[in-house]
């Protein structure tokens, strides 16, 4: 039976489009649809038990996975079978989640899955950017109680002009790459990276996603209707006991504002509210308890939540004692440890972040190897989150998608300020040693510091800062809140990261709470985030002005070469033998890889002692030495033959050539030693290579003045060379390079 097949198109403007196609595949799904972009294919599934767990979240799985056949390849390494997720699929993960899980009620309680799989990729085509389109759509043909429809767009902006989900290409061009996900009438979340523009250009970014949002969804809507939309499914909605909510708000919401209100730390914060919390308790019986616990806790905590955001609102104080615009006490430190190549500590309040950097060669690079994309990253970092840094003990199973999440964020924001010819691969890893309030920020502040201690020549130092919004929608009211603590993350309306230098954003990451958020507010909160970055960026300045002239004495450094191809098998030697006993005999690491435009060979030269380095180079230019016709060079005697003294140019160690005896002067020399001796130095003329022996001559006698009178000699027999080896005398040959 052939399957009746759904589709709307999506028109991108510029003679791509987008389809949405659902009724061909995977029909056991709750929904499924395939997206299509050129020849690049994503199929998602979504699937909700209908069995409700007792949980008080959202079992939500998004998973996204770039399958390597969908380009034709194997993958990489001993098994060939995708297994754990790369970084880039678990960002676009988080992408897709941080906009559907705040759409989905709050007491729906079952195991649902979002699966999203690359199946055929285009070059021209990043799949990340239509991964949110695709979840939605799926999601729109299922009977799962979710809001509305939304979608997400990569936006770019080449030459001035913005572009809606860009090629890699023109990405490489473009001073923006933003990932907007919003519903049709609000932005929900925003995530990317820039070339220090302004608040107002980032704004104008958002305004022209959204536009093409809209587009995307109204599609979603009509393939739906096409289909026939399902009945919302039933599940037990848990309603609230009004008049219980009333008598916990009353027990608890004076005491919790004046704990707010007298501003403390977290520690103290959160024993006084568990004291008021076990207070409202106490006035329940034991009957009254058994039959409402947890209902008294979760309204409890509603009563709190409503304080924190009216004594910020209406008086303009936080919990720790802050204005809205102030930023916490902040102490700074570099080189805290001896032995790395680049430290420092970062501290803002209650949230401290310890940098390290490495330096290594191109063989440290980070290799990227995704079937959508394959390449090296030379400055890459890494977020660490221990359990300790909030004060908690939990077991500890691998690296989180948060961890991968904030470490990129603080990688985006810090990269554009690395320059092009810095030599180095650079390793950042921050460790979060406490954390209540943004330590991704304040790893963007800790990694800036340390690459400056570690010599890295940082075109601007980056600076960042967590911002929150509280608002009241009956009143109008609302505070924008400069470096959130943890606790006004969870009470807030908006989370967003600013990282910037003095001259505009580098990076950003928001997650908006509040539906119908007005670009005035963000515009506003946006400029409120410029001022406390600046102020961060003075702090860091004060630590450490400018970049180390060069790298510590026990750090490496790096020497670049290049040399033509045609010595780097030379260079590299039978086996790797030559570069192997060079490095062991200098203490360096030698790296080479091969230019395929310039076809040239680059050479990384790393090692702690400038001796070492300076050996290489030497060595290097003894390989790739190569004497001009006609000119002249100092020699130095290093074996004397009976037909001639092999020389070594000083200037090109280990670069010998035979002086044959005719050559060594315009008389006629019975023995080569009444002219020359070992170790005796001169200057010889190099004539290229003689037609006749097919080897290199050089003459010491074409330097000197011809006598008067001279008389050429008559060829000897005896003079070796070609005559010795006819007669089998293969110990006088003439030696070559490899001797």
């Amino acid at each position: 039976m052939i399957p009746k097949v759904f589709k709307e198109v999506i028109d991108l403007g510029d003679g791509r489009e987008i389809t949405i196609e659902t009724g061909k595949l995977a029909k056991q799904a709750h929904g499924s649809v395939v997206v299509q972009s050129g020849k690049c294919m994503l199929l998602c599934t979504v699937v909700s038990n209908y069995e409700q767990k007792d949980l008080p979240f959202l079992p939500l799985t998004v998973d996204y996975r770039e399958k390597f056949a969908a380009a034709g390849r194997y993958p990489g390494g001993f098994f060939k079978r995708e297994a754990r997720p790369s970084d880039g699929e678990v960002l676009t993960m988080r992408l897709v989640d941080r906009v559907l899980r705040p759409l989905f009620p709050k007491n729906y309680s079952a195991e649902t899955q979002v699966m999203i799989q690359l199946m055929s990729h285009d070059d021209d085509v990043m799949p990340d950017a239509m991964a949110g389109l695709a979840a939605s759509a799926a999601i729109q043909l299922s009977d799962f109680p979710f809001e509305c429809a939304i979608s997400e767009a990569r936006v770019g902006r080449v030459d001035g002009k913005f572009i809606i989900n860009p090629t890699r290409a023109q990405l490489e061009e473009s001073d923006i790459d933003m990932m907007i996900g919003a519903s049709a009438d609000s932005v929900m979340m925003v995530e990317g990276e820039m070339d220090e523009i302004s608040e107002e250009e980032m704004i104008e970014a958002i305004k022209f996603a959204h536009e093409a949002i809209k587009v995307q969804i109204d599609a979603q809507l009509r393939l739906a209707d096409a289909v026939g939309k399902k009945e919302v499914r039933e599940y037990e909605e848990a309603g609230d006991d009004e008049e219980l909510v009333k008598r916990v708000h009353d027990l608890a919401y004076d005491k919790v504002y004046a704990v707010a209100k007298a501003g403390s730390t977290k520690q103290e914060r959160t024993a006084a509210f568990a004291a008021i919390k076990e207070e409202v308790k106490e006035t329940f019986t034991e009957e009254e308890l058994e039959e409402y616990g947890g209902l008294v806790s979760e309204y409890y905590r509603k009563a709190e939540k409503a304080a924190v955001r009216d004594l910020t609102v209406n008086e303009g104080l936080r919990l720790d004692g802050r204005k809205t615009d102030e930023v916490r006490d902040i102490w700074c430190e570099i080189d805290y440890l001896p032995s790395v190549h680049g430290s420092a500590v970062f501290t803002r309040g209650e949230t401290q972040a310890l940098a390290t950097v490495t330096l290594g060669t191109s063989r440290d690079a980070n290799k990227i190897d995704m079937p959508s994309y394959e390449g090296e990253e030379n400055f890459y970092l890494h977020y660490n989150f221990p359990p300790f840094c909030t004060g908690e003990a939990r077991p500890i199973r691998g690296t989180s998608r948060r961890e991968v999440g904030h470490g990129n964020l603080a990688q985006r924001g810090l990269k554009g300020m690395i320059p092009e010819d810095c030599p180095y691969t650079v390793r950042v890893v921050s460790e979060v040693l406490e954390s209540n309030g943004s330590s991704s920020m304040a790893t963007v502040c800790a990694g800036t510091m340390a690459m400056m201690d570690a010599g890295i020549q940082m075109t601007k130092p980056v600076s960042g800062i967590a911002m929150g919004l509280i608002s009241d929608a009956e009143t109008g009211k609302y505070a924008v809140l400069t470096d959130i603590l943890g606790d006004e993350d969870y009470l807030g309306d908006m989370d967003f990261k600013v990282t910037g230098t003095a001259d505009g954003i580098t990076a950003c990451q928001m997650d908006i709470k509040v539906k119908g958020l007005s670009y005035e507010i963000l515009v506003s909160a946006l400029k409120q985030a410029r001022d406390g970055r600046l102020h961060i960026l003075e702090k860091i300045v004060a630590t450490i002005a400018t970049p180390r002239e060069d790298v510590k004495d026990y750090a490496p450094k790096m020497v670049g070469v290049r040399i033509a191809n045609e010595f780097i098998g030379a260079l590299i030697g039978p086996g790797g033998k030559v570069i192997q006993e060079l490095q062991k005999e200098t203490g360096t690491t030698i790296v080479i890889n091969e230019d395929p435009v310039t076809e040239e060979g680059i050479v990384e030269i790393l090692g702690t002692g400038q001796e070492g380095i300076d050996a290489v180079l030497a060595k290097i230019d003894s390989i790739t030495f190569k004497p001009v016709v006609g000119s002249a060079y100092e020699v130095k005697v290093i074996k004397m033959l009976d037909f001639g003294a092999v020389v070594e140019y000083t200037e090109a160690p280990g670069n010998e050539v035979l002086l044959h005896v005719s050559e060594l002067a315009w008389e006629r020399t019975e023995n080569v030693s009444d002219v020359v001796n070992m170790g005796d130095v001169f200057d010889v003329k190099y004539f290229g290579i003689d037609k006749r022996t097919r080897k290199e001559k050089v003459s010491r006698k074409a330097l000197l003045e011809k006598p008067e009178g001279y008389v050429a000699p008559k060829p000897r027999e005896d003079r070796g060379g070609r005559d010795d080896r006819r007669n089998g005398n293969n110990d006088r040959r003439r030696p070559n390079k490899r001797d």
